[in-house]
């Protein structure tokens, strides 16, 4: 399963207000594993970039002016995501950005959805933690996720820290275990290994809960219907 984690930053808040992409970051997982495999770039909007957005981003006009276009990276980017599910925080906000470049490129480019499919972690954080704040800061403190050097927001480093979240969110592995894996066979640092394990083992225990005998009985008797109505086919009542 190929997975992009994108973000971007714009000059503003609405594409429709003319307001355009001037930073595209995405990052690769392989099977939910990080890979060293990145897209990255700023781009000119030929327009100024708002205050406002300039104090959460940092990318002022100046700095952009000699960076290349969307049209001059576009390709390079859709064939960087496509086939892929991009996960992406607030999607609608990113996908309506880029759905405006690609139209505005006019080179023949379809939308995001014909290249690929997007998942949207802020949807899936208010199920999983609805009434809570669930913007990326407060997922990085409700995780235990280090993001002390997130002063200004940007691209790659706010999709390097959406993939931390998005594996905790979703049970997977955390940045360091991710350190291992990527490391060659008997290649892995010694003092890394060591402080990987003594996180695992100051974790606290799982707590077991047991079944009550009457939940024990109501299983026992949907596991015979089960059985009754297949046949004798009932694999937990062979595997018992």
């Amino acid at each position: 399963m190929r997975q992009i984690i994108l973000d971007t930053e714009t000059t503003g808040l609405e594409p429709a207000a003319g307001h355009r992409i001037i930073e595209i970051g995405c990052i690769e997982l392989l099977d939910r594993k990080l890979t060293s495999n990145r897209f990255h770039v700023y781009l000119n909007p030929d327009r100024e970039v708002d205050a406002g957005a300039v104090e959460v981003h940092g990318l002022s006009t100046k700095f952009l002016a000699d960076k290349p276009r969307f049209n001059d990276v576009a390709r390079d980017f859709l064939g960087f995501i496509e086939g892929a599910e991009l996960v992406i925080h607030n999607a609608p906000f990113d996908v309506g950005f880029l759905n405006h470049e690609l139209k505005l490129a006019d080179s023949g480019f379809k939308t995001v959805a014909d290249y690929c499919e997007v998942l949207d972690t802020l949807v899936m954080a208010r199920r999983k933690h609805p009434g809570q704040r669930n913007n990326l800061d407060a997922l990085c403190k409700r995780y235990g996720i280090d993001n002390k050097h997130r002063s200004l927001h940007g691209a790659l480093l706010d999709a390097e820290i959406l993939a931390e979240v998005y594996l905790a969110m979703t049970g997977g592995q955390t940045s360091l275990m991710l350190e291992l894996e990527d490391a060659a066979p008997g290649l892995v640092d010694p003092g890394t290994l060591q402080k990987t394990l003594a996180e695992v083992s100051s974790r606290p225990r799982l707590r077991v809960i047991y079944c009550s005998d009457e939940e024990t009985q109501a299983h026992e008797h949907r596991l015979d219907e089960i059985n009754k109505a297949s046949g004798g086919k009932c694999l937990w009542k062979s595997i018992a």
